[in-house]
């Protein structure tokens, strides 16, 4: 049995959307704004389970830390320009942490506001 690939896209922004506890309006809006890792121009864009990763960062400083979108751009830059990916996988597994113990009715949808 082969071991997971965590950079293969295997999930549409559905499925993330329902697992995040949040509308796809939401996700597409912050896909729109090139928050998230870029896809190849295909009809259907799929995303790793690292790239949830940051997708889930970017819906907690969003809906939670209520950060406008300069603000998440900044942060996103400041993760990948200066962190390695070892630090960043580290930085993002606390991150992970910390979101599986918020509860649906601590995050507020954006739409909402």
């Amino acid at each position: 049995m082969a071991l997971l690939d965590n950079e293969k896209g295997i999930l549409p922004l559905s499925s993330i959307a329902e697992v995040l506890s949040t509308k796809v309006r939401t996700l597409k809006m912050y896909e729109d704004k090139n928050f998230f890792p870029k896809k190849e121009n295909r009809t259907k864009k799929l995303y790793s389970i690292n790239d949830v990763q940051i997708i889930a960062f970017v819906h907690y400083l969003a809906s939670v830390k209520k950060i406008n979108a300069n603000g998440i751009k900044y942060i996103l830059e400041m993760l990948h320009n200066n962190m390695d990916e070892s630090n960043r996988n580290d930085f993002l597994a606390i991150i992970e942490t910390k979101l599986e113990s918020l509860s649906g009715k601590d995050i507020q949808d954006v739409e909402s506001i």
